[in-house]
């Protein structure tokens, strides 16, 4: 029995919500793992539990991924665009830079988005959804200026990386739009995990074998706390994540989907306050209000013009 078009939708929306919960509580977990491991082994173990979870149904025959080497092709950039550039850039941008830095920069991805999505995927959006979209920003960016901590002309390096890890983030949105429309969720999320397990475990054992430190490659995985961390970052944040991210641009714009990543921010306070007993201060409800305001309006206004550009019978 086919869904109708609102049912599926309301998934979609669904879908992008849980997606910026998980993300939003990653930051906690990932802050544990680098505090006990290289982030370069933190990613290679992260990516690796990875696929072999998503592997399982896979092996057993449970789900069927059927791809050629042409398919393969045309998916493996996506997967170095996220996970392996993404986290490469945003892992090592973090070493020289600060997260409020981190979560202003992170609060452009919309806008690239935006920008690459009407360049290459040629969506149009209205001058409301433009508005809305900047709204949302904009109660990202309060948040972080009202902590107090203001950029700083001094870690370029790091705040470099970042922006090259937010462009990698609008662009992976942009790339996986139309092969969402000929690949299934799970095809595309089993071949970019792959893609990123292969490389940074590759890169973790050619940098440990380099300086005679090999063992330490597998030493974090006798810490239970490392342990739990990465099977939230590798099963949930990474995977699971994965899945609700390609689903949902099944059914939705890339430029409607990626200002749900604000939501993170939010989402990530939130955790922060509740787990880390951080103080909540006005200035977060009131960014809370302009980000929420922002991803609702961006996407009413995307579905009026959609209702709108349909034939009447």
């Amino acid at each position: 029995m086919k869904q109708s078009p609102t049912r599926t939708q309301g998934l979609a929306y669904m879908a992008a919500v849980v997606y910026a919960a998980i993300i939003g509580l990653s930051f906690l977990f990932a802050k544990m793992t680098v505090n006990i491991a290289h982030p370069i082994d933190v990613l290679a173990h992260r990516f690796a539990l990875s696929l072999l979870v998503v592997s399982i149904p896979v092996v057993f025959g449970w789900i069927r991924i059927k791809l050629t080497w042409q398919d393969l092709l045309r998916i493996i950039p996506l997967g170095l665009l996220s996970p392996v550039l993404f986290f490469a850039f945003q892992t090592f941008g973090l070493v020289s830079s600060n997260s409020s830095e981190a979560g202003i920069i992170q609060a452009m991805a919309p806008v690239f988005t935006l920008i690459l999505a009407s360049v290459f995927l040629k969506e149009r959006t209205t001058t409301m959804q433009k508005l809305f979209l900047m709204l949302s920003v904009a109660g990202v960016i309060y948040i972080f200026l009202m902590k107090g901590t203001a950029m700083s002309l001094g870690n370029f390096k790091g705040i470099a990386l970042l922006l090259l890890s937010t462009i990698c983030f609008a662009g992976y949105g942009v790339l996986a739009r139309p092969l969402t429309q000929k690949y299934k969720p799970m095809e595309l999320t089993w071949v970019t995990l792959m893609v990123g397990a292969i490389v940074f475990n590759v890169t973790s054992v050619i940098r440990h074998t380099s300086v005679g430190t090999l063992s330490d490659y597998i030493k974090p995985l006798g810490d239970a706390s490392y342990l739990g961390s990465i099977a939230y970052l590798a099963i949930l944040s990474t995977m699971f994540s994965t899945l609700l991210a390609s689903y949902a641009l099944t059914h939705l714009e890339a430029s409607q989907m990626s200002v749900f990543s604000n939501l993170s921010t939010l989402i990530s306070i939130a955790g922060g306050a509740w787990i880390l007993h951080e103080p909540v201060s006005g200035y977060h409800f009131i960014g809370a209000l302009l980000i929420i305001a922002g991803v609702l309006g961006t996407n009413m206004s995307g579905r009026k013009r959609s209702l709108e550009a349909k034939p009447r019978a």
